[in-house]
C-alpha cells in the first residue's frame, strides 16, 4: 500500500472475491476467472505493493436506477433468485446471485468515483467493470448493468459534474453508453473499436457523431480487423485531440483487453503497449483538464494472458 506525499492513495484498485463473482458459469467466455488472472499479474509484477486495495460493496438499488429502469432491475432480481433463463436474447444468462454480483460492480465503480471526488485517492481502477453494452431496460453482450452509464449519472447527481469524457478502447463498440447519451452534448464520447461490420454489436460507425444539440460531441473510430499497435498509435491522436478540445471535468476510461491479439472473440492485434499508451496519455489529459480525475474500468477480454498484460499496463500507467 502506498500513498502520495499529501496522504492520498495514489491508486485505488477494487478487487476481491465478491467483485470476482461477476462471471458466467459453464464455459461462458466471460468467466469468473478474470479477477484471479488480474491479481496474479499484479503480484508477479510487484504492482500490488504500489496500490491501495479497496473492498467492493453492493450498490443500493436507487443508485442502479440512476440509469436503469425500475422494472428492468426488478426483473434481474427475480431471475437472480430463479438462477436460470436469459437476461437478453441469449448471450447473458442468469445465475444464482447474478443481481448481487452485478450490483457489486456498480457499488465498486460508484465508490471509486466517490473516493476520487473527495480526494482520498488520486485515481482508481476496477477490473470487473466497463460493462458497456447494457441498455436502460435490458441486458446485452454479457453486461447486466451498465456501470459506465451509471457512473455518468452518479457523477451528475451526487457531485454536479456535468461534462464527462468517456473513452473506450475495448474491441467492441460501447453501444449502451453511446445510444443512451447520443443527444447529450455534455457526455463526450470517444470510442476506438473494431469495425462494426465485422463484430458485435454492429454499431459505432464514423458517421455516428451525436444528434441534435449533441452533434459533434461523439467520436467513433472503427478499426479494420487485424489492426495492430502501429495502427492504434496512428489513430490515437484523433481521440486525444477530441478529448482535449472538449475540456471535460472527469474522464472515464473503458480499457477492454479483447483488443489484444489472440482474443477468441475479436480480430484486432494490439499488444498491451496500446493500453499502456492510452492510459498514460489520458492521465496527462486528466492532470491538465480535470484535476487528475480519472477512473479505469476493465471492460472485455476473454484470454487470460491478455487480461493480465493489458490491465497491468493500465495500472502501471495510472501509478506513474
Amino acid at each position: 500500500m502506498t500513498a502520495t506525499d499529501s496522504g492520498r492513495a495514489r491508486l485505488c484498485v477494487y478487487a476481491g472475491e465478491r467483485l470476482g463473482r461477476y462471471g458466467f458459469p459453464e464455459g461462458h467466455p466471460f468467466g469468473p476467472w478474470r479477477m484471479t488472472a488480474f491479481r496474479e499479474a499484479l503480484a508477479a509484477l510487484g504492482l500490488d505493493r504500489q496500490v491501495t486495495f479497496c473492498k467492493p460493496e453492493m450498490a443500493q438499488q436507487q443508485v442502479i436506477e440512476y440509469f436503469h429502469t425500475h422494472d428492468y432491475v426488478e426483473r434481474v432480481k427475480r431471475l437472480s433468485v430463479l438462477g436460470e433463463g436469459y437476461l437478453d436474447a441469449g448471450d447473458t444468462p442468469a445465475f444464482p446471485g447474478v443481481y448481487e454480483a452485478a450490483a457489486t460492480v456498480i457499488g465498486a465503480v460508484t465508490e471509486a468515483l466517490r473516493r476520487v471526488m473527495n480526494g482520498s485517492c488520486r485515481r482508481a481502477f476496477i477490473p470487473i467493470a466497463g460493462l458497456h453494452h447494457a441498455h436502460r431496460d435490458r441486458a446485452s453482450g454479457f453486461c447486466v448493468f451498465n456501470d459506465c452509464a451509471v457512473a455518468v449519472e452518479f457523477l451528475r447527481s451526487e457531485f454536479n459534474i456535468r461534462r464527462i469524457a468517456y473513452v473506450d478502447i475495448d474491441a467492441h463498440h460501447g453501444d449502451g453508453v453511446f445510444y443512451a447519451f447520443e443527444e447529450d452534448p455534455d457526455l463526450i464520447f470517444a470510442d476506438i473499436h473494431e469495425d462494426g461490420r465485422y463484430l458485435f454489436p454492429g454499431s459505432g460507425h464514423a458517421s455516428e457523431t451525436g444528434k441534435g444539440a449533441a452533434q459533434g460531441s461523439k467520436l467513433n473510430v472503427p478499426m479494420p480487423p487485424g489492426a495492430d499497435d502501429e495502427a492504434f498509435l496512428a489513430a490515437w491522436p484523433l481521440v486525444e485531440r477530441f478529448v482535449r478540445q472538449a475540456e471535460p471535468e472527469f474522464i472515464l476510461m473503458q480499457c477492454g483487453a479483447d483488443s489484444v491479439a489472440g482474443d477468441p472473440l475479436t480480430h484486432l492485434r494490439y499488444s498491451a503497449a496500446s493500453h499502456r499508451h492510452a492510459a498514460r496519455r489520458l492521465c496527462v489529459l486528466a492532470d491538465s483538464l480535470c484535476q487528475g480525475r480519472i477512473v479505469g474500468l476493465g471492460g472485455g477480454g476473454y484470454q487470460r494472458e491478455n487480461i493480465a498484460a493489458a490491465w497491468s499496463a493500465v495500472v502501471a500507467s495510472f501509478i506513474e
